[in-house]
């Protein structure tokens, strides 16, 4: 079984544009963020690996452990969160919320402000969505990052967001060009095998997931497939098949032995992603390296191993 937590909020009004801070010294424009227990929920051949949570402030109460989703073009919550909150937050709006499999209609609360580091948001209105997180309070979604630049350090559990300097990549780092696509989606060129491949870097997903664009052109052979099933954010399930696939490469990175799931799911089919070979890169081969770094401003997505 795969859960993916990707999704796309629509139908709703706009909100107004983030709003920049300086923070006070001696961190300038920065906030560190460093965990206090492990964030990883699996294990693989280099390093334990899963989503990202960021600590975040809801109206000044928190934080709140949400997953970073750079897939998710707006954050949401999970009803415990607007418990705390309190029934100021209520609203009598709702919104259709698209995930990976399906959709559905849910309400929204409005907070004030919505801050972590140097991303701040007011007002935000926020989704309610189900509890399928994994321990997390909801997703941090992609809104308000378009100046912003976001370094996740694996090794130390660490994660930071600030203000892009456009600064170029550090010593032991690779850079790649980054594709604006989209709902704010970030994609990027890896082979897979002999198959050049479209990847969206999708921060909120513990696996990856490939369209079956990309499964023809792989031409592995079926007897290597095991069927599963897909589950997205709506609860909504879709069929697929966990596939052994040959060397991936990501920008002179190799990542061997990795088992990809492949489905025609609704997301590809609203992103209008199905005809050539499409990749959402999950933290099972990001987080196969030690260090990520994605700068919405330079477009560019820095990496770093050993």
């Amino acid at each position: 079984m795969t859960v993916l937590a990707a999704l796309v909020l629509t139908s709703v009004a706009p909100l107004a544009a983030p709003q920049a801070e300086a923070a006070p010294a001696p961190t300038i424009d920065e906030i560190l963020v460093i965990t206090r227990e492990p964030r990883y929920v699996a294990r693989t051949q280099r390093d334990r690996i899963g989503r990202i949570w960021a600590p975040v402030f809801l109206n000044g109460k928190g934080p709140f452990r949400l997953v970073l989703d750079t897939g998710a073009n707006r954050s949401a919550v999970i009803q415990s969160v607007v418990d705390v909150l309190g029934e100021e937050v209520l609203t009598d709006k709702t919104a259709r919320l698209r995930g990976v499999t399906g959709t559905s209609m849910v309400p929204l609360i409005q907070v004030n402000r919505m801050s972590v580091g140097d991303l701040i948001l007011e007002p935000a209105q926020l989704p309610i969505v189900l509890d399928v997180f994994g321990g997390a309070d909801g997703v941090l979604g992609n809104e308000g990052l378009l100046d912003k630049r976001i370094h996740i350090d694996f090794k130390y559990d660490r994660i930071t967001v600030r203000r892009s300097r456009r600064e170029p990549a550090g010593p032991g780092f690779r850079a790649t060009p980054i594709r604006m696509m989209r709902e704010n989606l970030l994609a990027i060129d890896i082979r897979i095998g002999r198959v050049l491949t479209r990847a969206i870097i999708d921060t909120g997903a513990p696996d990856s997931l490939g369209n079956l664009a990309l499964l023809r052109a792989l031409k592995r052979d079926a007897r290597e497939n095991q069927s599963t099933e897909i589950i997205g954010v709506t609860l909504d399930v879709e069929p697929g098949m966990r596939v052994p696939m040959p060397v991936m490469r990501v920008e002179g990175v190799d990542i061997r032995n990795a088992v990809l799931t492949f489905g025609d799911v609704d997301i590809f089919r609203y992103w209008r992603m199905t005809d050539e070979p499409v990749l959402m890169l999950g933290m099972d081969v990001l987080g196969v390296l030690d260090e990520i770094v994605i700068d919405y401003m330079t477009r560019e997505l820095h990496l770093k191993t050993g």
